[in-house]
């Protein structure tokens, strides 16, 4: 999912406090995906890299560290690891879920194939753990570790409870907190990490991170029924055509008489589609509240994610980082 556009957000604001050192990120991505062997790599990854995202994991985790006083170099290898980690997860997901489109341009298997964006993420998660070797630190790398683990157990769960009208919110939850919420833990607290930060202030920015990364899974579900393609890099309804029960549809099935039950059962279980489904399946979501109630559980973690960082020291970046909690739900008002 991308965030809007426009200027003086909070992740413009976060973009520009952070401009140089994410100019030696960029730089150290593009010097480590590069292959003397085998050119595919580079053109895969530059494609996927450079497609216009807000690179926001690298700068919560070059955030976190500076909001713990940090002015050594590791930060920047260690913002690389999470995008590279990000981006291995992207291409391997786009292959899932057989889509067509990513950050609004066409995914890397549909323009090469499957083969090789499996592959290239693979070579990517590999380079990412020669980077937070790098550092030093075991724990830095216990984090890391645990979040690919974390990351790719949720993607399994949720290949089980995808099209399972059975999968309830806590479900949901496990499966948004591992495919999504893990790595923007870890960003964070492998931040406050390299910083040496005390053991509280490093479960603080872990907790924001988690809180976070919730509340922003479940915005850009919300967003599938009711955002922009320009605003979501992908089509509206997506999430409807992939039968995939996020919560706005959790919710609505949960409410549903046997008729509305039947109807969920036909369109997510059994994949029969036809035209006018998806407009009646928003229909269904507003009858019963379920978008406002998504939008409310999405407002609960922003505020979780804000609360986290009482501990934190005063300034500038705590500013950024509660204001960017903020922006993420404010985008489904």
């Amino acid at each position: 999912m991308s965030l809007d556009n426009a200027t003086q957000k909070p992740h413009d604001r976060l973009a520009a406090a952070l401009a140089p050192e994410m100019a030696e990120v960029n730089l150290l991505i593009r010097s480590r995906m590069a292959s003397e062997h085998a050119p595919r790599i580079p053109e895969v990854t530059a494609h996927l890299v450079e497609a216009g995202g807000k690179r926001l994991r690298p700068m919560l985790t070059l955030a976190a560290a500076r909001l713990c006083g940090y002015s050594g170099p590791y930060h920047v290898h260690l913002a690389a690891t999470v995008e590279f980690i990000h981006t291995a997860t992207l291409l391997h997901d786009d292959v899932v879920d057989e889509s067509a489109q990513r950050r609004g341009k066409p995914t890397a298997n549909l323009l090469w194939d499957n083969k090789s964006s499996v592959l290239v993420g693979d070579y990517l998660f590999a380079r990412s753990f020669q980077l937070m070797v790098e550092t030093g630190s075991m724990r830095v790398l216990d984090i890391l570790a645990n979040a690919s683990a974390t990351i790719a157990e949720g993607e399994v769960l949720q290949l089980t409870a995808a099209q399972n009208l059975a999968t309830d919110e806590a479900i949901y939850l496990q499966v948004i907190r591992g495919k999504t919420a893990a790595l923007f833990a870890a960003a964070c607290e492998v931040g406050g990490e390299i910083a040496s930060a005390p053991a509280e202030q490093i479960e603080a920015l872990r907790t924001y991170g988690d809180a976070f990364g919730i509340s922003f899974q479940i915005v850009d579900d919300l967003l599938d029924y009711g955002g922009s393609t320009a605003s979501i890099g992908k089509n509206v309804g997506d999430d409807f055509r992939e039968r995939k029960l996020t919560l706005p549809v959790i919710k609505a099935v949960a409410a549903a008489n046997e008729g509305e039950r039947a109807f969920w059962s036909r369109v997510i279980e059994k994949g029969d589609q036809r035209d006018g489904d998806l407009e009646e399946a928003m229909a269904l979501m507003k009858r019963h509240g379920a978008i406002e109630a998504t939008r409310n559980d999405a407002v609960h973690w922003a505020a979780q994610a804000k609360s986290a960082l009482e501990v934190l020291p005063a300034g500038p970046f705590r500013e950024m980082l509660t204001e960017l909690a903020d922006y993420v739900v404010a985008r489904v008002r």
